[in-house]
């Protein structure tokens, strides 16, 4: 008689136990997601009220295209050593850490704003450009561990998908904050996000902050660096991570000095762009599963394939809708293949060398990204927005010819 109260009693501390472990997974998951996706925010929204920030600053459009590239810059550099010391360190005392340093670096960017020091500016940026690069690696890192392998791509992919929520959250709300509080309030005003982000991740982490994974050597390194197949994929990324950063950080532009919107609309309109990401991540790896049964290289070469017209011709129309729909299918395609690109470069090589490999791949995209709204710039200057959408569909045409020579990851075969 007195084993059923007893086995009842089990039965009902396990579920409870259930319901802590997957509040603290997904409160977890959320919380870093809330500081990616603050961070993600600060990082583009100087895009949004370009126009703004150049009359205020006298600046030009390749320095102004700088505000935007120098977080990517500084991740390129930073992302190989943040990765290593994250090995050896404890990832959520360095999640905390990165969002302190992206509050010394909003209040440092608004103050340098309001002051029209733009070297100022261009430092503080630089360090939340740090901030940025530590977030998105320990992220990664205590998410993957967080939960059981049946739910980790689930998880990952939730995490990820807050890099496109952070981009059309600056692009969308930039102008409005500027208009109220005037622009240098843009470096402050998403340092709440991240700051929930924090309150939520801190108590429902407690006790994944040491990996167990040691950092990669550097015979491991040179294996990845010596694999033409990781090189092409790497191109790959470099390209599209280049469309996307050029699009994000002069759409806006391009529709209200051109097309003739204003500034509040046009952010809301490129403020597409990025949002069709959410879904277009979260869904890459599932349509390169089932509908083309595990192969890579379709969904990367469809990305370009559909992404080139639509970048070449976005200057000829001036119709809101048809720039609108364009923004959406150029948008989910190229964000398609970004989704994807990090699974297909870990399948090109050994599995020992895997991690090293996702870090290559996070450095050369993110070169395109620093790259990309810097030259960009140059080219407005110089010729126009037609020519430097002109280019832009150049090398997403590259990018065709890239993913048609890519390998597939099943092919491979390692010692």
């Amino acid at each position: 008689m007195t084993g059923r109260p007893e086995s009842g009693t089990s039965t009902v501390s396990e579920e409870l136990a259930t319901v802590e472990s997957n509040w603290k997974t997904w409160g977890l998951v959320g919380g870093v997601s809330l500081i990616s996706t603050g961070l993600a925010a600060y990082e583009i929204v100087p895009a949004s009220v370009t126009p703004i920030i150049r009359d205020s600053l006298q600046i030009g459009p390749t320095a102004s295209g700088f505000l935007v590239g120098i977080m990517f810059g500084t991740a390129v550099v930073a992302s190989l050593p943040a990765g290593a010391v994250l090995d050896r360190t404890n990832t959520r005392t360095a999640m905390a850490l990165a969002v302190l340093t992206l509050l010394v670096a909003g209040v440092w960017g608004w103050t340098a704003g309001r002051s029209g020091d733009y070297r100022a500016v261009i430092a503080s940026r630089a360090v939340g450009g740090v901030a940025y690069v530590v977030v998105w690696n320990a992220g990664i890192d205590i998410v993957s561990r967080s939960v059981e392998e049946s739910r980790r791509a689930t998880a990952v992919g939730v995490f990820t998908a807050s890099g496109p929520i952070g981009f059309a959250l600056g692009q969308g709300t930039g102008p409005l904050i500027a208009a109220w509080f005037g622009w240098p309030a843009i470096f402050l005003a998403f340092n709440g996000v991240a700051l929930v982000g924090l309150a939520l991740f801190w108590p429902t982490s407690s006790g994944l902050g040491c990996s167990s994974s040691s950092a990669p050597s550097l015979t491991e390194f040179g294996d990845v660096l010596r694999n033409r197949n990781v090189w092409l994929v790497g191109g790959l990324g470099f390209l599209g991570y280049s469309l996307y950063l050029f699009i994000n950080s002069w759409g806006s532009s391009y529709l209200t000095e051109v097309v003739g919107l204003s500034l509040g609309v046009s952010g809301l309109v490129v403020a597409l762009f990025p949002a069709v990401g959410i879904l277009a991540r979260m869904s890459s790896g599932a349509l390169s599963d089932q509908l083309f049964a595990g192969r890579r290289q379709p969904v990367v070469l469809g990305s370009f394939f559909v992404a080139t017209p639509l970048v070449i011709g976005f200057t000829y129309f001036r119709s809101i809708a048809v720039l609108v729909a364009m923004l959406l299918v150029a948008g989910f395609a190229i964000q398609l293949m970004l989704g994807l690109s990090f699974t297909y470069v870990r399948e090109l090589v050994d599995p020992r060398v895997a991690a090293t490999a996702v870090a290559f791949q996070t450095s050369v995209g993110l070169a395109g990204a620093f790259l990309a709204p810097i030259a960009g710039g140059a080219v407005v200057d110089a010729a126009g927005f037609d020519t430097a959408f002109l280019v832009a569909g150049g090398l997403a045409a590259l990018g065709i010819v890239l993913a048609w020579w890519a390998p597939e990851p099943a092919n491979q075969q390692f010692g």
